[in-house]
């Protein structure tokens, strides 16, 4: 059920290839639909229905521009919403650079801007912001989660130990 699953729920809207290359895009700066027709090489109509998806579920929002001697026509640009999903598609691209790129084929890395040094996401504790091992992880129960749902013991036993290398 979406209504209780985060992962559900994100890839429910954002979990199929052209949406998520949409959102890369637009985090590199593209707004416009036949720049997005360019740099992805997909269908007017397939990328008419991810956009609008995307706005829809306010992760875009769509705002009219017009070129002198030319038709109105829409940008498309990240709301908050959308920026949150920034983590997502950075440890997309890093995983996928660490386990399927080989080094010579990458077309970004993450860097720091104020340096170009090599950065890497990381799990943080929230209240101190000292880093966390994903082998030191485990899960609480939300406040969603009633005695209907009660079956995550039972169904994901050995959390921690399923998060080993």
């Amino acid at each position: 059920d979406a209504s209780h699953c985060g992962v559900l729920a994100t890839t429910g809207i954002v979990g199929d290839q052209w949406s998520l290359l949409i959102l890369r895009d637009a985090m590199l700066g593209v707004r416009r639909f036949d720049q997005y027709q360019r740099h992805l090489g997909v269908s007017r109509t397939v990328l008419a229905d991810r956009l609008g998806k995307l706005v829809a579920a306010g992760i875009l929002t769509r705002e009219e521009y017009q070129e002198q001697g030319e038709r109105p026509r829409w940008e498309y640009r990240l709301t908050r919403k959308g920026w949150g999903l920034q983590n997502v598609l950075l440890a997309l691209r890093e995983w996928g650079n660490r386990y399927l790129v080989s080094e010579d084929e990458r077309l970004l890395e993450l860097v720091q801007a104020s340096t170009g040094e090599p950065v890497e996401l990381a799990l943080v504790r929230s209240s101190d912001g000292v880093r966390i091992d994903p082998r030191d992880l485990d899960q609480d129960r939300g406040r969603g989660c009633g005695p209907e749902l009660m079956m995550a013991d039972a169904a994901f036993p050995g959390w921690s130990d399923a998060m080993s290398p």
